[in-house]
């Protein structure tokens, strides 16, 4: 690969988007005239697809439903040197796309986020899609060392070497942020670039549920902690146990002290019991660590196999 000429793939995820799939083909057409297009349909009911392949674009179809299967096939499935990732709703503004794949090249960078900037009077965001996503970004900069300020967006340019080595194992909205997680597990170089957030066209609707799309990204995040840092993950439950324990046990000790007697035989069981839970917390924490340094390492080797962006090998 080549600075010069690089080879880019957009990357355009789709369900029932005939409203806006054509001009946003057009617009990354204009922005990357030398991209290829590709449009994922995963399963519109609409004429998505006969829309997208007029307009000009490559079309794929996935049948599992769910925007994580259609981001896993089209990292197996396209071969390019530049991954440029958006939504087929006509929200992120393709011209931003140029600048942010020179910035990849340019800094030797693996990913590239588009951080969504709107005006207050267009409503682009729902509140409560503003709230979720700054308390997942702040969640995520707690548990992960977060550098990022839109963990959730879906604009992305990234290099060959992240894309090939991501392990996609997600379903559905939570991919983003699996994404970023990754790029912060490897402790891989990345940026954000900001760029304008556009309302949908007339027609196009949003498929993202606001609670029951924000749990399971809060059950990603959670899984994901407990993947990459089992340590600190059962570490935090063994002090919760260690916790319980000992405000259990401690009166039942100092009754003990006092009177020779054990009579709440129950509340000393239960806190031994729970205390037992600790350890076992403990030593479960320190055995999946080393297997989950393991994977980070397989994870590593494979990342490194990849030329990184811009530099010829």
């Amino acid at each position: 690969m080549s600075h010069d000429s690089p080879r880019i793939a957009v990357l355009l995820p789709c369900y029932n988007e005939a409203a806006a799939i054509a001009a946003v083909v057009r617009d990354f057409k204009t922005a990357l005239p030398n991209a290829a297009i590709y449009v994922f349909d995963n399963n519109s009911t609409d004429n998505t697809v006969e829309v997208a392949r007029q307009a000009g674009a490559r079309v794929f179809s996935e049948k599992h439903q769910g925007k994580g299967y259609v981001v896993r096939r089209m990292f197996a499935d396209i071969e390019a040197d530049v991954y440029v990732l958006a939504d087929g709703d006509g929200t992120y503004h393709a011209p931003a796309s140029a600048p942010m794949v020179e910035q990849l090249l340019k800094d030797h960078l693996d990913m590239v986020v588009g951080v969504r900037q709107s005006r207050p009077e267009d409503q682009t965001y729902r509140l409560g899609h503003a709230f979720g996503n700054r308390l997942f970004t702040r969640i995520v900069s707690v548990l992960f060392g977060n550098d990022f300020t839109d963990i959730l967006s879906g604009y992305r340019v990234m290099s060959r070497r992240f894309v090939k080595s991501f392990p996609a194992n997600t379903r559905g909205f939570e991919i983003e942020t699996q994404l970023t997680i990754h790029a912060l597990e490897l402790v891989l170089p990345c940026a954000e670039y900001d760029t304008p957030y556009a309302a949908r066209p007339e027609g196009s609707v949003s498929k993202l549920n606001t609670y029951r799309d924000g749990a399971k990204i809060l059950l990603a995040i959670t899984v994901l902690f407990k993947e990459t840092r089992p340590l600190a993950f059962f570490g935090l439950l063994a002090l919760l146990c260690a916790c319980v324990s000992v405000g259990l046990g401690v009166p039942v000790v100092i009754e003990y002290l006092h009177t020779g007697l054990v009579p709440r035989f129950p509340t000393a069981i239960l806190a031994s019991g729970v205390g037992l839970m600790a350890l076992i917390f403990v030593i479960a924490g320190i055995t999946l660590d080393t297997v989950s340094r393991n994977h980070r390492e397989l994870k590593r080797l494979f990342y490194v196999s990849h030329a990184a962006s811009g530099v010829r090998r």
